[in-house]
């Protein structure tokens, strides 16, 4: 992987941990924890929206997916502590 994807990708992920800790009122995770949310939250968005059916391309769709993805790990992370 080049630096520059690799800053992009890192970028992405904490952009989308971010946003899913917004939308899931669980505040900023930091800088490192966004990323890593972002990162598992762009895995499983990938998985979900393959099994749906839905492609999303570009930098937007990238955010999108892992943003959907990080919501859908916070959620489960929420329901397992109860």
């Amino acid at each position: 992987m080049e630096t520059q994807s690799l800053i992009i990708f890192l970028i992405i992920g904490g952009v989308a941990g971010w946003l899913a800790g917004l939308l899931m009122k669980g505040g900023g995770f930091g800088i490192i924890g966004n990323i890593i949310v972002g990162i598992i939250g762009a895995v499983i968005g990938g998985y979900v929206f393959g099994l749906l059916g839905i492609s999303a391309g570009g930098i937007l769709g990238s955010i999108i997916t892992a943003t959907v993805g990080a919501a859908i790990l916070l959620f489960i992370v929420k329901l397992v502590k109860g």
